[in-house]
């Protein structure tokens, strides 16, 4: 009888064991599987049964959990949803993620390792921690300001901090509410429906993901690129430069908007954004000194993160001479976001050192815990502190006796490039206005903020098209808001 029982409890012991095995090889090996089946709706719940994390601007949530007592339990709110669109993206139970809700979507969601007390332990247990939340580096003020300045304006501003690459403001017009996209009812599918018919792209990021012909503002980079390469070492002496300019190998001649170009002093032609010098300018460096200078600030940069990703910018390379005289002025097939441009102005303010920009400051736990803390990156030297000084100067001679007058600030030291940028089959499209600076306060030993303005000109008003006239004083308002705090 005593054998039978000692072999019934081997039998047992022997299930029990196979019964363990087998569900961690369904947790386990399987589990993925599973979770991934669009059967199981299992995932789901678990995943809006608790409230999601906060991103956070100025230390204040611009985002929310609304409860709704269904399946699908909680939907996400946003305070003020369409001035912070641009940096929160929307997370959508029908739809998705976006930008920063989807580039930080386990951690707001409760579903990121880090989060967990222990290396495996929510795999085990299938325990869900409380989301956390992001705290971005955006400016309220800034922020704010770009989105009243552009109006009801196409178009987009992007703010930086030069010393650190903080984003302080990142604004896309026309924006859209991403609350409307949250749930998963029919009126939800609805609004999906007309945002993503709408001409007008209002769920486009312009700030990050939609890149423009710069125009004249690019000529901080050629001028950068001719300092560097010793074409021009005297600011005030008068360049070699027709006017008009027939381009090399070609007989279109290339005309300023301005009188007084013919062999302008690189001073005046920054100032007065003569189109014959830089052009002319851009042949003499070569394709080859322009690359690596625009490669030096950013363009071509296909793996920049913020941590959601950036469109490319872009020097095109493969160019003849006359092709390399327009892309010189921004033109051709140069192309930068405003987020590039910024980080233009971002290097001239900072000396000649570029860090590339962040939006997440640092993440925390439900409980206030930090989980990880971006800071800035290293320093990247993009020209020499002489060549930067000299660039400072010709981009403040710009705003206190040139094209970019809207954008002084009594009192504050501003430096600018106005540019406004042909497009389209023979320049039928209406122009873009570009607006490019940053400013240093009277008590500041440094600038602390670097802005590009792009502004999308309707075509009736196409002769009134400027950076000095629609860009500058929105680029003025956010560069105030900065100093102003």
């Amino acid at each position: 009888m005593t054998r039978n029982i000692r072999h019934a409890a081997v039998f047992c012991a022997l299930l029990l064991v196979a019964l363990v095995v087998n569900a961690a090889r369904v947790q386990l090996v399987r589990g993925p599987e599973f979770d991934g089946n669009p059967a199981n709706r299992r995932p789901a719940i678990a995943r809006y049964g608790q409230p999601r994390g906060d991103i956070r601007v100025g230390g204040e949530p611009v985002t929310g959990s609304r409860d709704t007592g269904e399946h699908l339990r909680y939907e996400r709110t946003y305070a003020e949803g369409p001035l912070y669109a641009p940096v929160t993206g929307f997370a959508s139970q029908a739809y998705g993620t976006t930008l920063l809700e989807h580039a930080e979507d386990g951690l707001l969601s409760g579903a990121d390792p880090m989060l967990a007390p222990l290396p495996l332990w929510n795999d085990v247990t299938g325990f869900r921690n409380a989301g956390g939340s992001v705290e971005t580096t955006i400016h309220p003020g800034a922020q704010r300001a770009a989105f009243e300045g552009l109006g009801d304006h196409k178009g987009a501003v992007a703010a930086i901090e030069p010393a650190t690459g903080r984003i302080l403001a990142l604004v896309s017009t026309p924006s859209y509410d991403p609350q409307l996209l949250s749930g998963n009812g029919s009126s939800v599918r609805r609004s999906w429906e007309r945002l993503t018919a709408d001409p007008d792209k209002p769920m486009l990021n312009r700030a990050v993901r939609q890149t423009y012909p710069p125009g004249s503002t690019f000529k901080v980079v050629t001028a950068a690129a001719a300092l560097e390469a010793g074409v021009v070492s005297d600011l005030d002496a008068p360049t070699v430069s027709p006017d008009p300019y027939t381009l090399p190998g070609t007989r279109t001649r290339l005309t300023n908007e301005s009188e007084g170009c013919r062999d302008a002093s690189l001073r005046e032609a920054f100032e007065w954004s003569c189109n014959t010098v830089f052009a002319k300018l851009g042949v003499d460096v070569g394709v080859a000194g322009m690359a690596a200078t625009a490669e030096a600030f950013g363009f071509g940069d296909d793996g920049l993160r913020v941590p959601f990703p950036v469109a490319r910018s872009t020097f095109d390379t493969a160019v003849d001479r006359a092709q390399l005289g327009l892309s010189s002025i921004g033109q051709y097939n140069t192309r930068a976001t405003p987020l590039q441009m910024a980080r233009v102005a971002a290097a001239v303010a900072n000396g000649g050192q570029a860090r590339s920009p962040y939006l997440v400051e640092r993440t925390v736990r439900a409980g206030g815990a930090v989980v990880a803390t971006a800071g800035s990156s290293p320093a990247r030297e993009v020209m020499s502190p002489a060549t930067a000084a000299r660039l400072a100067e010709l981009m403040r001679g710009v705003v206190e006796n040139g094209t970019g007058a809207n954008a002084a600030i009594p009192g504050v030291v501003v430096g600018g490039k106005t540019g406004t940028a042909q497009h389209g089959v023979g320049n039928s499209g209406a122009p873009y206005a570009w607006f490019v600076s940053w400013a240093r306060g009277g008590r500041d030993a440094e600038p602390r903020v670097a802005v590009a303005v792009v502004v999308e000109g309707r075509a009736a008003d196409r002769e009134e098209i400027s950076g000095g006239g629609l860009a500058a004083p929105v680029a003025r308002a956010v560069m105030e808001a900065v100093l102003g705090s």
